[in-house]
């Protein structure tokens, strides 16, 4: 019994641990200052003179003021939108 109550302790706390609050998502407001195709960066201005280095996936959307799809290429120099979860961009949209 006392095996059985070690075992189920240490499975309650690694599952625990092992979360970490996975799925946040982070939004970054700025202007697109830069998008590098080739190592599929982007860097955003932030307010207060930070800046926030995201990277693209193949997955990421990226749309204009209109909410049609946009080239990420067309969008620096706008002020944008970034929602990204682990540096790594889910959509960019134009403010």
């Amino acid at each position: 019994m006392k095996h059985l109550i070690a075992i189920i302790t240490a499975l309650s706390l690694a599952a625990g641990a092992s979360y970490a609050g996975c799925g946040k998502k982070v939004t970054d407001e700025g202007k697109l200052t830069s998008y590098d195709a080739e190592t599929k960066a982007l860097v955003v201005e932030l307010a207060g003179g930070k800046t926030a280095k995201v990277t693209v996936t193949p997955t990421t959307e990226a749309k204009g003021k209109d909410g049609k799809k946009a080239d990420l290429a067309a969008l620096v120099g706008k002020k944008v939108k970034v929602v990204s979860e682990h540096s790594k961009a889910d959509s960019v949209t134009e403010a």
